[in-house]
Formats: structure tokens, sequence, C-alpha cells
């Protein structure tokens, strides 16, 4: 093997590695997250409630106010408050905790206090949306399941797709190694979820394949904003507290904008159809 045949490959061989740990991951996180979700009740809601803690000092990090242990104390300290309002019913006492962690996180930040007040506002919506969704004593583990499917499928398809036919750069400024093939390979399997749901009774089929093709879309957005957050402040990753998957930010970017979106349609519908409903989202 010549020197020039040798580089490829060494050049291939940590993309492998990479690969494996990011598989081994996924195998230990998603049944676990399955199972929470299952289970729902204060279990979810502290799974979720800790999620977004994290979200939110990760954000910090991306954006240097992490060393500002009252900034990141304060808005941890309102997304707690929010969870356990939430974990009783009390939504409203949810929205005065966040809005008034806002308030002091803008405060206490002398420098970066826009994107400091996003951070908290970025992990609280995930935080109130993902509990919002559950919810639902009927339809709320189906919902979270339709939305973590097509939020997977969407990344795992796109990466494959990406990776095998290549072609023109999305967004290359902001994520250079996503391509248009990847998004549409990600899309396509996006909508394979929505009609296994629609095979299996869950739902009508048009109503199943318009909320997966959104939601896919979405989570795309989602993962592009958070790329183009950690490039504006020259990172790489939010951290790497998930082998292979750097941090909660990288794994959850899609998941938010996806479960977000989901629970507006489900208050939408819950407004539509009255109380009683839950937050039905198809």
């Amino acid at each position: 093997m010549t020197e020039g045949e040798a580089a490829p490959a060494a050049i291939a061989a940590p993309g492998r590695r990479n690969l494996v740990v990011r598989i081994v991951a996924a195998f230990v996180l998603a049944p676990s997250a399955i199972a929470i979700t299952y289970l729902g009740g204060w279990l979810w809601t502290a799974l979720v409630t800790l999620a977004a803690i994290g979200l939110y000092v990760e954000w910090l990090g991306i954006v240097g106010e992490a060393r500002r242990l009252a900034v990141a104390g304060s808005g941890a300290a309102a997304l707690a408050a929010a969870g356990i309002a939430s974990s009783f019913g009390r939504i409203e006492l949810a929205a005065i905790a966040l809005s008034l962690g806002l308030l002091a996180v803008a405060g206490l930040t002398p420098e970066r206090r826009i994107w400091a007040a996003a951070g908290l506002a970025y992990a609280g919506a995930a935080e109130q949306a993902s509990i919002l969704l559950r919810s639902d004593p009927v339809m709320g583990w189906t919902a979270l399941m339709l939305v973590f499917l097509v939020v997977w499928v969407t990344d795992i398809g796109g990466y494959f797709a990406g990776r095998g036919i290549g072609g023109p750069k999305l967004w290359p400024r902001v994520s250079p190694n996503k391509t248009w093939a990847g998004a549409i390979g990600g899309f396509a399997a996006s909508l394979a979820v929505a009609a296994g749901f629609a095979a299996f009774g869950l739902g009508k089929t048009i109503p199943l394949l318009l909320l997966g093709s959104m939601l896919s879309i979405v989570s795309q957005l989602g993962d592009l904003f958070e790329s183009a957050v950690k490039r504006r402040f020259g990172v790489k990753d939010s951290s790497h507290v998930i082998p292979g998957h750097g941090g909660l930010l990288d794994r959850l970017d899609g998941f938010v904008a996806a479960v977000v979106l989901a629970a507006i349609f489900g208050l939408l519908r819950a407004g539509v159809d009255g109380a009683g409903r839950g937050l039905m989202i198809w």
C-alpha cells in the first residue's frame, strides 16, 4: 500500500470508530428514554427537567456565560420550579417561574444578556412542551413516540443518505457536512414512520404524513439553528457528555424544535376540540 493509499484509510478509521461509539450510545440511551416516556409521571418530568437544566448550562457554555454561577443557578432554579409546577398541572405557575427566571438571568448578565435569556427560553420551551405532550392520558406516550421516531429517523436517514449520496451542501456556512441528499433522505424516512403509525391504526394517513413531514423539517431546522449558534461563538460541540454525540444540545436540538411544534399543535387542537382531549396532535 502506498503512502497516498494509506492516508484515506487513516482518516476513515476515526470516522468508523466514532460511528460505532454513536451506535452503542444510542442503543443504551434510546431504550431508557422510551421506558421513562412510557412510565410518564414524575419520572418523565424529572428526566425532562434535568435535561432542560443541562441544555441551559451547555447553552451558557457556548455563549461564554457558564462561569457566572448566579446566572446558571437562577436559570436552573427557574427550570426546576417550572418542572415541579407542571408535575402538579399548574402550568400558570410554571410560566411565572420561567418569567421570573428570565428577568433574573437578564439582570445578572451584563454583556450577553439576550443570548443568556434566549438559552433559558429555549430550555424552558423544551421542558414544558415535553411535559405537556406527555400529559395526555390516552395518546401522550404515542404522540411522544411519534416525535422521537421522526427525529431519530430524520437524523439517521440524513446521515446515511448524506454519506452515501453526497452532492450539494445544504448550508455550508453553518453546517459544512450536511447535504441536500441527507435532508431529503431524512425527510423520506420520516414519512415512512408516519405511514407506519397509520398502518397500525394510530391515526389517519394524510394527517400523519403531513405531521411527520412538518416535524422532520422543523427537526432539521432545529439542528441547523444549534449549528448556527455554535458557529457564531466558534464552538464545535456543546459538551462531551454523550459519547460519540457531543452534548445534550448536539443530541436534542432536533427534538427540541419538533416537540415544541407538536405541543403547539396539541394546544391548538385542545382549544378547538375543548378540554378533555388533552394535547392530541393529530
